[in-house]
């Protein structure tokens, strides 16, 4: 299938070049390419004011079909359009002021540079200007002979200063419409010596030359009565005209003298280096046709062409019920009568047949819409909007010239396996100057991509998430220290309260004791003195010792009452402390023990260091030579050993417990994460219409250097996209859908040029896989045939052991025999299947 495209493309470019005696040669194909890449007609008209330089460059505008640039002229037409200049001028018109040069400068190159005049040409007048405001007179001509499109023809109006003063004075303008009159328009003995002028030239000249004059002044006054500039228009009020301040004889003498001393000396060092064929100089003292006469006749001799026009075949105007319904060949044949240029010359078609020009060069095929037909050159183009016919007819050239009219290349080539896909693909692109898109790939890379996505989103919501976990913990650990401190605390400060409590009661005891004994003393005392009273008093100290005895037994009590509620206390705080101790003797203990009993593990474990150490001293000889990269993944993945070893450590130490990613609520709240978060979705049709769209684009930002006036759309082949509805539809939506799609089928022996191609691309392996199974199965059937033949002896066997011993060694030589049978037969089965 390869091999046929690539022989057809060799026989259409042999057939290409091969010989064609019978044919003209002159070649319309060439000529027409000539043309497009010609350099349009450019003109520029020198003079002084008043010499008729504006009058003659529009006349030669009209002439070659050119662009009339004049300062005036650009500053009405974007006041017209609207564009951004315009309405600058517009807001400094209505405020009064007067527009900057630099304003004027820039929309006159602007328009140099337009689209329609890089078609068209130009007839560039009243540049260089007499202002210096913006840029000298010798900087506005360097600018002129700097440009793209660089004047091919210098035209110089001469004429005495006398003269133009006297033209320039005797213009009046009329208030009311604004138009400027000359004096031949106006002053009624000009017209006088005029008509007996013309009258006596009359006499003179043959009859046939009168009739022509007559003629021509009737000609003469039929326009000057259309367009009020002829010189018999009498039926204007002069009277009304007035003479503008510029007009003055003083004003016009001021700037005469101006472009002398400004313009003339750099114009004529200008003019003095140009070549004297495209140097025009000219009375301008004449009149105004007699100067164009002869302008137009020099320019003749120079061959210089006109501007090709685009014609609009059908107007809106015109009636458009002819053309519904047709296409193609009726379509062009309907066209082809509309609007000639001569009898009997018809229109003919173009390469492009019905697609627009406009839209094949950005890249897409549409079908033209007869409404917008136009001929250009003797050939019929369709365009397919408005827009594209506006662009077409400021300048049809870059939509006309080689390589067009070309394939944006814009393909989807399906197929099976094997059927040569990726080679279809690969010459496509070869030929079209493309890029193969293979969506293998490109999704492959978004599935790394995504991976990398996941893993990173689930990472930051598992550290984020274990952090969340561990101030939680950590909050609710220091609250309850808070609380056990703060009960700590009362507890304490209720002890003390009861130590001075009892504090106080043993030196109101120490107190009234020594009272008592004073007492005593006294009482012993008086009772020497008074023996009667003495009995009493003794009743009295013992009431009073019991009352004693009695207090000192409650604040024993509550003494300890205190002292137990203290020990309480204690042992609490000092089981902590055993707790945190006996583990570690515990575990110290425990590893002698095990070190006495085990002197083999010791061994073991000694080894293996060694081995560990081994092969950390080989990880490092292998990270000093590993790249930068890994060695900063390795002192990340250390960092955040460490990291991790310091958060068990102060866990441990806070007593809080090592969270690690397996805990309940970190994987909740990692689940919630990751679905308000934004990961890209999985593999589908639109997903893959975004992949496609994104290389497409990736694509388009280099397509212009494919070859010289490649279309920025365009360019790509896609191999490997996925085949279904909901693909396709995902195309649609995205505005992707290829122009052209391949699909490579095999119907020629229901596919047995595929399954070769299959076979052969693993054929070796297919073989190997294939001698096996088949060995394997001979096995199986050998080994179940020995097993029935054995069977088939053990109950002949048995059948045999009543009969006599004798018969025992023929028994036995007859097993033995078929034993041996049954193996050289399966041997010998598996030698011819080998």
């Amino acid at each position: 299938m390869v091999e046929e495209i690539m022989n057809s493309l060799e026989m259409a470019s042999q057939e290409e070049k091969q010989a064609q005696p019978f044919t003209d040669i002159f070649d319309e194909d060439e000529a027409e390419r000539s043309f497009l890449l010609s350099k349009p007609t450019c003109l520029i008209v020198f003079g002084k004011p008043g010499s008729g330089r504006k009058t003659l460059a529009r006349k030669l505008a009209q002439r070659w079909n050119c662009i009339f640039i004049e300062a005036s002229e650009v500053i009405q037409m974007n006041i017209q359009q609207g564009t951004e200049y315009g309405l600058k001028c517009q807001e400094l018109l209505c405020q009064g002021q007067s527009i900057p040069e630099e304003l004027v400068t820039e929309m006159i190159l602007q328009k140099i540079e337009s689209p329609e005049v890089a078609h068209f040409g130009y007839v560039l007048t009243g540049f260089p200007s007499l202002s210096e405001e913006y840029m000298t007179v010798p900087q506005q001509i360097e600018k002129i002979m700097n440009l793209k499109l660089k004047p091919d023809v210098f035209i110089n109006i001469k004429c005495p200063d006398y003269e133009l003063c006297r033209r320039i004075s005797g213009q009046r303008q009329n208030p009311d419409s604004g138009e400027i009159y000359q004096r031949s328009q106006w002053d009624p003995n000009v017209n006088g010596k005029r008509k007996k002028e013309k009258d006596q030239d009359e006499e003179e000249e043959e009859e046939e030359e009168e009739e022509q004059d007559e003629e021509e002044e009737e000609e003469e006054e039929e326009e000057g009565e259309e367009t009020g500039k002829g010189p018999r228009k009498k039926l204007e009020p002069f009277h009304q005209l007035v003479q503008r301040p510029e007009d003055f004889l003083e004003n016009v003498e001021k700037r005469i003298g101006i472009h002398k001393d400004l313009i003339h000396p750099p114009l004529e060092e200008l003019l003095a280096h140009q070549d004297c064929r495209y140097l025009i100089e000219v009375d301008g003292s004449q009149q105004p046709d007699r100067v164009f006469e002869a302008v137009v006749g020099r320019l003749q001799s120079m061959d210089i062409q006109n501007a090709a026009p685009i014609i609009r075949l059908q107007s809106e105007e015109e009636e458009e019920e002819t053309l519904e319904g047709k296409q193609n060949d009726e379509l062009f044949r309907a066209l082809s009568s509309y609007k000639l240029i001569a009898p009997r010359y018809r229109w003919r078609r173009s390469r492009w047949g019905q697609v627009c020009p406009v839209a094949l060069k950005e890249g897409d095929i549409v079908m033209g819409n007869p409404e917008f037909a136009v001929s250009f050159l003797g050939k019929m183009y369709v365009l397919s909007s408005e827009e594209a016919l506006k662009k077409f007819m400021l300048n049809p050239r870059p939509y006309l010239l080689p390589p067009m009219p070309a394939s944006p290349c814009k393909v989807l080539v399906f197929g099976p396996p094997f059927s040569g896909r990726t080679t279809i693909c690969d010459v496509i692109a070869h030929k079209y100057k493309g890029k193969v898109i293979d969506m293998d790939k490109l999704i492959q890379q978004y599935k790394e991509e995504r991976e990398k996505i996941i893993e990173e989103v689930q990472k930051d919501a598992v550290e984020k998430a274990i952090a969340a976990v561990k101030n939680r913990l950590e909050s609710e650990e220091s609250k309850r220290l808070e609380s056990e401190e703060q009960s700590e605390e009362s507890k304490r400060l209720e002890s003390e309260e009861q130590l001075e409590e009892s504090k106080k009661l043993e030196s109101e005891e120490q107190s009234e004791e020594q009272l008592e004994e004073s007492k005593k003393l006294e009482s012993e005392e008086q009772s020497e003195e008074q023996p009667g009273e003495s009995k009493n008093l003794e009743s009295e100290e013992q009431s009073e010792e019991q009352s004693e005895e009695s207090k000192k037994l409650e604040s024993e009590e509550q003494l300890e009452e205190s002292k137990k509620m203290e020990s309480e206390e204690q042992p609490e705080e000092s089981k902590n402390l055993e707790s945190e101790e006996q583990p570690e003797e515990s575990k110290e203990l425990e590893s002698e023990e095990q070190s006495e009993e085990q002197p083999d593990e010791s061994k073991k474990l000694e080894s293996e260091e060694q081995s560990e150490e081994q092969s950390e001293e080989s990880r490092r000889s292998e990270s000093e030579e590993q790249p930068e990269e890994s060695k900063r993944s390795e002192s990340e993945e250390q960092s955040e050993e460490s990291k991790r070893l310091e958060s068990e450590e102060q866990s441990e130490e806070s007593g809080i417990p090592v969270i690690t990613a397996d805990h309940p609520e970190v994987q909740a709240m990692v689940e919630e994460a990751m679905k308000s978060a934004s990961i890209p979705e999985a593999v589908s049709p639109q997903v893959c219409a975004e992949v496609l769209e994104g290389a497409i684009a990736e694509l388009m930002k280099t397509n212009k250097d494919r070859f010289p006036g490649a279309s920025e759309r365009g360019g790509w082949v896609v191999d490997n996209y996925p085949l279904s509805g909901d693909h396709w539809s995902a195309l649609s939506e995205k505005g992707l859908l290829p122009d052209t799609v391949v699909c490579l089928k095999n119907t020629h022996k229901d596919g047995a040029c595929i399954l070769r191609r299959a076979y052969l691309a693993s054929r070796n392996e297919n073989n190997s896989e294939i001698l096996e199974r088949q060995t394997d199965e001979a096995l199986e059937n050998k080994e179940d045939d020995a097993s029935e033949g054995m069977e088939e002896t053990l109950t002949s066997e048995e059948d045999q052991s009543a009969a006599a011993p004798e018969e025992e060694g023929e028994s036995v030589y007859h097993l033995i025999s078929v034993l041996s049978n049954y193996v050289f037969q399966s041997f010998s089965g598996l030698i011819f299947q080998f």
